[in-house]
């Protein structure tokens, strides 16, 4: 079985192609199958979140790009900004993962969410799409398709021990 473990800046071509939802791209070890059928388990770092475009290097040296499933989304699209930026805030308030294009938002479908981006005066609009929600305040910089970075997105680095801190004389210090 092929076994992807490096993440590469880039490359000619891709040998294979891993067409993953957005929920197994978040997931650092895991069993797939190319597009081709074969197998793969994936064995990423700790942390690793993928990206709709990145290219992973096999143990045989094989290059796969992963690509973004279709998945159920809502799209949400507002005639006024002031609309959508209230409907970004409010999901946003709400943890939820979004990704932003000039037309408006993307967000997985959840019923409540649907209604709450209803109340607030947007059109939603379900529809099969790849789904490559923001990487979050810190990843270290905003997503953009076309930025400096080929389309790929710094990640928050996982800290595996944090060290607490306490006052000198605190009972566990």
């Amino acid at each position: 079985m092929l076994t992807l473990h490096t993440r590469l800046d880039g490359a000619a071509l891709a040998d294979e192609i891993l067409v993953l939802p957005w929920d197994r791209r978040e997931r650092c070890r895991l069993r797939a199958t190319l597009a081709s059928g074969e197998e793969v388990a994936l064995l990423m770092p700790r942390g690793t979140v993928l990206r709709h475009g990145d290219l992973l290097r096999g143990d045989d040296g094989r290059v796969v790009r992963i690509v973004a499933a279709l998945e159920a989304t809502y799209a949400l699209r507002c005639a006024d900004p002031l609309l959508l930026a209230r409907s970004a805030y409010h999901l946003g308030n709400r943890h939820t993962q979004a990704e932003l294009h000039d037309w408006g938002l993307r967000i997985r479908v959840d019923p409540v969410l649907r209604e709450l981006a209803l109340k607030l005066g947007a059109t939603v609009t379900e529809e099969m799409a790849p789904f490559d929600p923001e990487p979050g305040a810190y990843a270290g910089h905003g997503h953009g398709h076309g930025d400096d970075q080929g389309g790929r997105h710094p990640l928050a680095p996982v800290p595996l021990r944090q060290k607490i801190h306490r006052p000198a004389g605190v009972e566990g210090a």
